[in-house]
């Protein structure tokens, strides 16, 4: 078993993790990034509202260029999945599923979320979400279906906002149930017809993808859109920090302060496993704050053991 120690270990390796580690890198601090290879940020095609790249960039290649930028100021980044982490003397250890452990003073969260997926076979939606066809994020890419047909996978509340989100950018939205039937209370129906908003109820048995469109089946027709967006929910990845007692919210989220610190002193949090907006941009600006903070708080421990 192989162990080590740093000012700080950060667990997830997408833009929140690697601009904290960037950051404590240049305050001249030891870090190691833990990779599980998982980062949401991956699988964009192409990202165009990610500041500095107007004709846009890809997700993998936005994080290769982050980990390159993190490790010219020292920071290392490793492989592994952390499957654990627990108190260790003067701070925290994280164990890996190949049997490592990261000892550290500090410790930060950037373990982000999964989206829920429709069903279809997994080189299906692959290959539908590099070509558009399945995308997950209005905020982001809203503007590239503008005047297209969309449909949402999804229903109640949940699904409502995000038609009606979308809805801003083309007047060709349907929201399909992804079982039965939707259950909409009167004054949903009444939003849904007053906005334009077809329904259609599931479930759905099959998609096929064509050149320009995705087609879904439903149980009396089969309909093509230009991108279909699912309204499923996410997985927070934040059962690591139960490990160590860190409160979360009702959705599961890690709850922080204004400068990133957990509930669990030396602990921090910072990207989509914290609750708010699920942008690039927020995660880098929450890992910017994170590692500033964790800077200052450990000179003022230091400072105090003089």
């Amino acid at each position: 078993m192989n162990s080590a120690e740093y000012d700080c270990v950060i667990v997830g390796a997408g833009p929140a993790g690697l601009t904290a580690s960037m950051y404590l890198g240049r305050f001249r601090l030891s870090v190691a990034v833990i990779d599980s290879g998982h980062s949401r940020a991956a699988s964009i095609p192409k990202s165009r509202n990610q500041p500095g790249f107007p004709d846009g960039i890809g997700g993998a290649d936005l994080l290769s260029r982050m980990r390159l930028h993190a490790r010219r100021y020292g920071a290392e980044v490793h492989d592994g999945t952390v499957t654990g982490l627990s108190n260790a003397a003067g701070g925290f250890r994280a164990r890996t599923a190949d049997g490592k452990e990261f000892q550290s003073e500090t410790l930060l969260l950037a373990t982000g979320v999964a989206n829920r997926r429709p069903r279809m076979p997994d080189d299906l939606h692959d290959q539908a979400v590099a070509r558009g066809l399945i995308r997950y994020c209005p905020v982001c890419d809203g503007y590239e279906i503008t005047d297209l047909p969309i449909a949402v996978i999804g229903t109640g509340e949940h699904g409502i906002q995000e038609a009606t989100f979308l809805r801003a950018y083309t007047s060709e939205v349907t929201l399909i149930a992804p079982d039965t039937a939707h259950t909409f209370t009167t004054e949903q129906r009444r939003h849904l017809a007053e906005s334009g908003i077809r329904v259609r109820n599931g479930p759905y048995s099959e998609f096929r993808l064509h050149e320009d469109a995705i087609e879904i089946y439903l149980p009396e027709e089969s309909l093509r859109f230009a991108s279909i967006y699912p309204a499923l929910g996410s997985d927070i990845h934040s059962t690591l920090a139960a490990d160590l007692g860190a409160a979360v919210s009702n959705e599961g989220c890690l709850q922080v302060d204004k400068h990133q610190r957990t509930s669990v002193p030396g602990l921090y949090a910072a990207g989509d496993v914290v609750l708010g907006l699920d942008q690039i941009c927020h995660a880098t600006g929450e890992g910017a704050v994170a590692a500033t903070t964790i800077r200052n708080d450990l000179a003022v421990i230091r400072e105090r053991l003089r």
